[in-house]
């Protein structure tokens, strides 16, 4: 069991549910990496997104609406849609575990990729099928937060392209609901800033020996600001028992999680989106993780922000407050 850090400073346990696994694959070199969610075979998991510029592949699948009971596995990696391809490495892994969707002619994998925008950080790179079979085989209960797997080339504050920009990462959270674990870890590379629960900025856009809000550079700047290429990716994980349609609820109750820790959130150029998996072990009602689905997601990112460190020329945000 891990540890990060909550909203009061304290040192909160990371806890997966039962049968439930996380991999990285990280490079510092070129900054760039994949982070691989693998869940049980019977697990069930939906999704939504928010952004306007998401990069995905099988996030159709999540949808109430289809057959399947979900996702096998979530893959979260840079790159942008090059790093999609990646998901292939993740197929292979469970085909040769003979794990995936009955079907006639054997289990078919069924994995659901989201990737964000980190080619600005380092060389034209991204994560490529044998990098995320890596993450795979890595998999396990503890599993690494800052700029690790996903979280490797992610940076926050992209509102002008002077250099003010921060270092942020992957983090994650868990919040018990009566026996129940939620656990979100999130991949935090917004175009605007993260920010703690009482509205300081975490990591964001740093000019002149402070963080400026996005908002207020736009309010003095409107025209000619790079559009930027960003999105805040989270996997919700929890050993609740759900059905499909109940962990799309918790999916689309964790968005004012992303407004609460990013500023701004969903915009045009972010991808923002949630998947929510289940293991389906534990007896809960199913309206108390929609309550706290928000409030896990929001820890999830600020971890992000607090355990990433700097990354070539790019400070991370407690080297910027010095």
């Amino acid at each position: 069991m891990s540890e990060s850090t909550g909203p009061d400073g304290n040192e909160n346990p990371i806890e997966l549910p039962e049968g439930v696994t996380v991999g990285h694959w990280t490079d510092t070199e070129r900054w760039t990496g994949c982070t691989v969610i693998l869940g049980p075979e019977d697990s069930v998991s939906s999704g939504e997104i928010r952004g306007g510029g998401p990069g995905t592949r099988e996030f159709d699948l999540l949808s109430p609406t289809t057959s399947t009971p979900g996702a096998h596995a979530v893959m979260l990696s840079g790159g942008s849609a090059f790093g999609l391809g990646a998901a292939n490495g993740v197929v292979e892994w469970l085909r040769e575990r003979e794990r995936g969707y009955p079907t006639p002619v054997g289990p078919v994998p069924l994995v659901t990729a989201a990737v964000c925008f980190d080619l600005p950080m380092g060389e034209f790179a991204w994560p490529v099928p044998e990098n995320a079979y890596a993450a795979c085989e890595s998999a396990s209960t503890e599993f690494e937060r800052g700029c690790v797997g996903a979280g490797t080339g992610a940076t926050a504050g992209k509102v002008l392209p002077d250099g003010g920009w921060t270092k942020s990462g992957l983090g994650a959270a868990t919040i018990k609901v009566g026996d129940a674990t939620l656990t979100a870890i999130a991949v935090a590379n917004p175009y605007g800033e993260v920010i703690d629960a009482d509205g300081t900025i975490l990591a964001g856009y740093w000019r002149d020996g402070a963080f400026r809000r996005t908002v207020d550079v736009m309010r003095e700047q409107p025209t000619d600001l790079p559009l930027g290429e960003n999105t805040t990716l989270c996997c919700v994980v929890t050993d609740a028992k759900l059905t499909k349609a109940e962990a799309h609820n918790v999916a689309r109750a964790a968005a004012p999680g992303f407004a609460r820790a990013l500023s701004p959130a969903a915009t045009a150029v972010d991808g923002d989106l949630t998947v929510c998996l289940s293991t389906g072990k534990v007896e809960v009602d199913p309206f108390l993780l929609t309550i706290f689905a928000g409030e896990v997601v929001a820890d999830a990112i600020r971890d992000a922000a607090r355990r990433a460190t700097d990354a070539g020329e790019v400070p991370s945000g407690s080297t910027r407050l010095g």
